[in-house]
C-alpha cells in the first residue's frame, strides 16, 4: 500500500516542474527505482492513473526503470552488485572484505517528464 504514498510523491514533483516548465500536457514520466524497493509497477501506474486526474499528467504513461542494488566496499572503494536479501555472506569480490556500504538500491526518484508544451495564455 506504500505504492500510494510514493506515488503521490511522484505526482507532486512532476506536477510542480511541469508546471515551472509551462507543459501543458504530461505524456510519460521516466521512474528510476532501486533494487531493493518492494513498489509494484502495475500499482503505481494505477494509483498515479487516479491521482492524476483532472490535472495535466493525467494518462501519462509511467516508464520504471529497476536500478541494481551495488554495495561500495569500505576498504578498497570497489562498487559491484550484490542482493542482500539472500542468506548467503556479501564479501568485496576485489579484497574480501565484509564491510561495505549501500551505494544503490534503494533510491526512487523521477529521471525524465515527457510533455507538450502549453499553448496560449
Amino acid at each position: 500500500m506504500h505504492e500510494l504514498a510514493v506515488t503521490e510523491s511522484l505526482l507532486q514533483v512532476v506536477l510542480r516542474h511541469a508546471n515551472e516548465g509551462g507543459a501543458g500536457k504530461v505524456v510519460s514520466v521516466s521512474v528510476r527505482i532501486g533494487g531493493l524497493s518492494d513498489l509494484v509497477n502495475e500499482w503505481v501506474q494505477r494509483y498515479f492513473d487516479h491521482l492524476s486526474r483532472g490535472t495535466i499528467a493525467e494518462g501519462a504513461v509511467i516508464r520504471i526503470e529497476r536500478i541494481p542494488t551495488t554495495f561500495r566496499c569500505d576498504q578498497c572503494g570497489h562498487v559491484f552488485p550484490a542482493d542482500p536479501r539472500t542468506r548467503e555472506e556479501i564479501r568485496c569480490p576485489l579484497c574480501s572484505s565484509a564491510e561495505m556500504t549501500l551505494a544503490t538500491g534503494r533510491e526512487c526518484f523521477v529521471q525524465q517528464i515527457e510533455v507538450v508544451n502549453g499553448f496560449g495564455a
